[in-house]
C-alpha cells in the first residue's frame, strides 16, 4: 500500500505523505518514498517526480509532476511565491500572542561535530512566516504556519527563534523530546496553474496530533 493520493489529475498528484518517511534513500538505506514511485505511476508510462521537498519527519500534502513540463510548471510557481501552503504544528509550550508574522534571515552553517543546521543570520536569505494560534493544550500549542518563502527548515527555526518555542520533538531546533519526530504537518496545499483549475489538495490531521489531544482545525 502506497501512501493516500488527495489529488489526482493528468499532470499533478498529491499525495499524504506518512511523518518519518524520507523522499529520498538515506545513506544508511531503509525505506523511503522513491518505493512508492512505480504504484504511483497509476497506469501513466513515467513514474511521479516530486515538485518541492517536505523534511523526512514532515507529514502531509506533496506535490508531484506526472510529466517533465508540468514539473517545469510547478518549480517556477513555488519559486515565484506563488503556492499557498498551510502546515499545522505543535510547540513546546504556550504562546502569549494569538497570531503574528515572523521575518528571520536563515543562513546555513556547517560543524564537524554537529553537522549543518540553519540560523537566523542578518546577511541570509529572506524568510517570512505568518502563524495563528489554534488551540492550547498541556503547555503544548498548535500552531498553523503559513509561509510566503520556501527557505529549508524556514518553519523549524522561526519557531524556536521567532516565537521562541520550538516544534515538539525536533532534534535540532529543540530539545527532541515529548514527540517520536518533529511534529509538523503540511495540511493544505494551493498551486495556481492559469486558465486550469488550480490544484487543491488538504491533509487531515494525522494520528500522532490526535493522539496529544488536539482535533482537526
Amino acid at each position: 500500500m502506497g501512501p493516500e493520493i488527495l489529488f489526482e489529475d493528468a499532470e499533478a498528484l498529491v499525495i499524504d505523505k506518512p511523518g518519518g518517511l524520507p523522499i529520498d534513500r538515506p545513506r544508511a538505506g531503509g525505506p523511503c518514498l522513491e518505493d512508492s514511485m512505480d504504484d504511483l505511476k497509476l497506469g501513466f508510462q513515467r513514474a511521479p517526480v516530486p515538485a518541492h521537498r517536505l523534511d523526512r519527519d514532515t507529514s502531509g500534502c506533496l506535490l508531484l509532476a506526472r510529466n517533465p513540463k508540468a514539473l517545469k510548471r510547478f518549480a517556477a510557481a513555488f519559486e515565484e511565491r506563488q503556492v499557498e501552503k498551510r502546515y499545522l504544528g505543535v510547540v513546546a509550550g504556550e504562546l502569549k500572542e494569538e497570531e503574528g508574522t515572523i521575518a528571520l534571515s536563515l543562513s546555513k552553517v556547517s560543524t564537524a561535530k554537529d553537522g549543518w543546521r540553519m540560523i537566523p543570520a542578518r546577511k541570509g536569505k529572506p524568510a517570512v512566516t505568518h502563524w495563528r494560534k489554534l488551540e492550547t493544550r498541556g503547555g503544548l500549542t498548535l500552531v498553523e504556519f503559513r509561509p510566503e518563502t520556501g527557505r529549508t527548515h524556514q518553519i523549524r527555526v522561526h519557531a524556536a527563534s521567532g516565537l521562541g518555542a520550538p516544534l515538539l520533538g525536533d532534534p535540532v531546533y529543540g530539545s527532541g523530546k515529548g514527540a517520536p519526530r518533529t511534529m509538523l504537518h503540511a495540511a493544505g496545499l494551493t498551486v495556481p496553474r492559469g486558465e486550469k483549475a488550480p490544484i487543491v489538495a488538504a491533509s487531515p490531521l494525522p494520528a500522532d496530533f490526535l493522539a496529544l489531544g488536539f482535533s482537526d482545525a
